[in-house]
């Protein structure tokens, strides 16, 4: 009965990335994803650092087992695919990284993303011929899974502080060739970068992070983008009301912020739907 959920939804999360553009927001827990299915959208992502926020650990810090329990609850919470932010795959060798997305592939998700970098400053990202191989590894699991789970493959350049546009390009043809099903670089900002990376792996699908008032939908989609993501920044902006309520306490002894919180009222009709 799973396998045959996950079909339909695999299904329904290939058939956005056609044509047109959708965004894909990044929930941290099943309320937070519940509440975005509510506003319409149809298709979630986890965010590795909003869930390692969530459980008081910093980004990359989150083991691959409560990562694999966190999407299992994830993508049981919600009737829409949910795509997998599974890091580097939990391993540096293409084996290991086929093993844990293997794994992965059993638990529901309807998508699954694989990044090159190594959390190293002096060396950020993996070599290109290791980080090649481990998409295609990553891709021979999910074959061998038969889920059909589509596997978007991710260069960090841009975000690692090696944002050079040529190795990115080069990097995200070699994983196009290597299987992935849609192509990402997380830091492209202008209308330039983002348009040579659409047309260097063109006809697949790219997806585009956006964490900031830096361009639009309409404009992504004029672009040729089939896909946008906001990473942590949902769970940010939580955070930050959150935080700006709680020093006015802390510091003030005032509650004027928590003047601006959404009701109980209406966070308890959002869940009663």
């Amino acid at each position: 009965m799973l396998r045959e959920r996950q079909r339909d939804l695999v299904q329904q999360f290939q058939a956005l990335h056609a044509s047109g553009t959708f965004v894909i927001p990044n929930p941290w827990d099943v309320g937070s994803a519940r509440l975005l299915v509510s506003l319409g959208f149809t298709a979630l992502a986890t965010t590795s650092s909003g869930f390692a926020w969530s459980t008081g650990r910093p980004d990359n810090h989150v083991t691959l087992d409560d990562a694999l329990a966190h999407l299992r609850t994830i993508a049981a919470g919600v009737d829409v695919p949910v795509n997998a932010d599974f890091e580097g795959g939990f391993a540096v060798d293409a084996a290991g990284v086929a093993a844990n997305v293997a794994v992965a592939c059993d638990t529901g998700i309807a998508g699954l993303s694989i990044e090159d970098s190594t959390g190293d400053a002096h060396e950020p990202l993996f070599a290109f011929d290791l980080a090649v191989k481990r998409i295609a590894a990553a891709r021979r699991a999910i074959d061998a899974s038969g889920t059909g789970v589509w596997l978007t493959a991710r260069t960090e350049g841009f975000i690692a502080g090696r944002p050079d546009l040529d190795e990115t390009v080069r990097r995200l043809r070699a994983f196009a060739d290597a299987g992935a099903d849609c192509l990402y670089a997380p830091g492209l900002r202008t209308a330039e970068q983002i348009a040579a990376v659409v047309q260097a792996v063109a006809p697949k699908p790219v997806n585009v992070l956006v964490g900031g008032p830096f361009t639009t939908v309409a404009s992504l989609q004029r672009l040729g983008v089939r896909r946008v993501s906001v990473g942590g920044a949902l769970a940010r902006s939580a955070w930050a009301g959150f935080l700006t309520a709680a020093r006015e306490i802390a510091s003030e002894g005032t509650f004027a912020a928590c003047g601006a919180a959404v009701s109980g009222a209406e966070m308890n009709a959002s869940f009663s739907k």
